[in-house]
């Protein structure tokens, strides 16, 4: 067995041994990366201008054990791109060594609120800068930061101008990601409505979490016909018939129709993402495989 092999069954073994049969685990070890891969990689060359990316955020406790194992794990998969949430200990430096090594890029990387008001913009762009980013991504808000008023949104919107200005001087995009609770009247105003107006275009792209759209209610094709060209990057997650999450494919949303409008929407990189999952192997396997299909048609 070669020494990736050895790696990657023990990553597996670390990270899903307690959860799976031992006839699945026996199954799931004895799977060699090249044979798994297989069909996703004859994709991959059959048009590589096609590359789909991947939110990390799906692989979390796997990058808590060996960041290398998963980023070759997910390049032998057929992803190109990637997107991070946390370099889990290793420096820029080495992180972008790692994905050069790979054949991946990392245009975007989500960066916590509290990374923005304590560490200020410049370490921010700083480091985006050493990785290779582009986007720098505002992922989420706590419920403290979230507040009770639709003020919250404003402040915050003030501040993304200021950062996203910033960004824009040395060649970055800010981004914003949704959830639902942006969706949620406040006040009497949705603070998405909120980022999307008091935010200049040129100062803020937005990120949309399709499955926490459709979630919420809203129609992905609204928004892209009212704001177009301001969804750069988006979430693609699907949805099962009892409103929770599936792999993409497997679901209720219709990505067809979504896809179909990307030039509207101004998108420029798309990712894998599925929040919690119990088969993170065949997650990232079908939703390569979705993705790729959706963007070779669209």
């Amino acid at each position: 067995m070669s020494e990736h092999n050895k790696t990657l069954n023990s990553l597996v073994a670390k990270t899903w041994g307690s959860k799976l049969s031992r006839r699945q685990f026996t199954k799931l070890g004895a799977i060699s990366l090249s044979m798994m891969a297989a069909p996703n990689l004859a994709l991959a060359q059959a048009k590589p201008e096609l590359r789909v990316g991947l939110q990390l955020y799906t692989l979390r406790e796997m990058m808590a054990v060996s960041v290398p194992a998963v980023l070759k794990l997910v390049a032998a998969v057929g992803y190109r791109e990637l997107e991070f949430a946390g370099y889990f200990g290793h420096s820029p430096k080495t992180i972008r060594k790692i994905m050069e090594g790979e054949g991946l890029s990392a245009p975007s990387v989500h960066i916590p609120l509290d990374t923005f008001r304590k560490e200020g913009i410049n370490k921010i762009i700083e480091t985006a800068q050493e990785v290779g980013h582009k986007y720098v991504v505002i992922p989420y808000l706590t419920e403290e930061q979230r507040g009770t008023t639709i003020d919250v949104y404003k402040r915050l919107a003030e501040e993304c101008n200021t950062w996203g200005e910033a960004c824009r001087n040395q060649g970055l995009v800010l981004a914003y990601h949704n959830h639902d609770f942006e969706f949620m009247t406040t006040g009497g105003v949705e603070p998405y409505d909120v980022l999307l107006n008091d935010v200049e275009a040129q100062n803020m792209a937005m990120e949309l979490d399709l499955y926490w759209a459709v979630k919420a209610g809203k129609d992905p094709l609204a928004y892209f016909a009212k704001y177009p060209g301001r969804f750069k990057l988006w979430h693609v997650k699907d949805m099962d018939k009892a409103g929770h999450f599936a792999d993409v494919g497997t679901g209720t949303i219709n990505f067809d129709a979504i896809f179909a409008k990307s030039k509207q929407a101004g998108v420029a990189h798309r990712f894998v993402e599925r929040d919690k999952t119990d088969d993170k192997l065949k997650t990232i396997q079908q939703g390569y495989k979705a993705v790729y299909s959706l963007m070779a048609k669209a």
